[in-house]
């Protein structure tokens, strides 16, 4: 296993610079299909047993920061159970060798969290599944461009709310009984909640939402020993984006207007969700690590 990553070196030369090439893809995509190919850890991530024994979910882990994550947590040995949509089916599988390849049991969880029935059943496999539940991240979004609050019709920002803060509350409502004294909620939330984009509306709002879910969910669990915190991304290079979280013309040089002049690979941020998740991140609660290139979070 390559472990490069992690010598010195210029930052803003490590990974892929734009431009790139145009790259449509249906929603939600694929990793696999992406050009460059994503880097989420799969040579480079090395761990060093700090989720030894763990058992974690982690929504929207098929491809990009949730696959990144999914498989640091597994080479950190925590078991993962990981939730995607049914036609995510094709990275998933890949995840699921990844995270086995570690030594440490894989659980696929396919379906809709849209639905509350599903996410409550999901929550439900992944403890019977894993013995436990320890870890929760969720990190499933949904996000296309739309340039005018007009072209947004309502079908398509129903569909936003529900997946990326309906499911929020449901899964976390359905873990909480399952979580002991020292276990971990991550949320993800994104550098949308601080500098929305005007084409980034309804994804815009549902980002600042997660934040002070996140930060008001802390103040509760704290009482009974688990810490909430969520991390907020940059641009970074995800199926998400060529399949309508960005325009084709954006794709070309996405990253480029960030201070270190390209997107983020998921393997960047996936640190600091284990950290999150560790025991070493214990006087860390009702915080937002921003992870954005250079961009900053205030």
């Amino acid at each position: 296993m390559k472990s490069d990553r992690l010598e010195m070196q210029d930052p803003r030369q490590q990974y892929p610079v734009p431009p790139f090439p145009q790259q449509p893809q249906p929603v939600p995509g694929l990793a696999q299909k992406m050009q460059p190919q994503p880097d989420h850890g799969e040579q480079s991530y090395v761990g060093s047993g700090k989720l030894a024994g763990r058992k974690a979910l982690i929504t929207g882990a098929d491809s990009g920061i949730g696959r990144a994550v999914a498989i640091a947590f597994a080479r950190e040995g925590a078991d993962v159970a990981i939730a995607y949509l049914k036609s995510e089916s094709a990275d998933a599988q890949e995840v699921i060798q990844l995270i086995e390849q570690s030594g440490r049991k894989a659980v696929a969880l396919p379906g809709d969290i849209t639905d509350e029935y599903f996410c409550q059943k999901l929550v439900k496999d992944a403890v019977e599944s894993l013995n436990g539940l320890d870890i929760l991240v969720n990190n499933a979004g949904a996000q296309t461009s739309y340039p005018s609050i007009g072209d947004i019709t309502t079908e398509h920002f129903d569909r936003v709310m529900k997946t990326n803060l309906y499911a929020l509350f449901w899964i976390t409502k359905a873990a909480i009984p399952h979580l002991k004294p020292g276990a971990s909620i991550i949320n993800t939330t994104s550098i949308q909640a601080y500098q929305p984009s005007a084409s980034l509306l309804d994804y815009a709002m549902t980002k600042a939402a997660i934040e002070n879910f996140s930060k008001s969910l802390a103040k509760q669990m704290i009482e009974k020993g688990v810490r909430v915190n969520a991390v907020a991304p940059g641009p970074f290079w995800t199926p998400l984006q060529p399949s309508g979280g960005q325009t084709q013309d954006k794709i070309e040089n996405f990253g480029s207007e960030v201070p270190l002049g390209r997107p983020g690979q998921p393997v960047e941020i996936a640190p600091v969700y284990v950290l999150l998740a560790s025991q070493e991140g214990s006087y860390i609660t009702g915080e937002v690590y921003g992870v954005t290139g250079g961009i900053g979070i205030a």
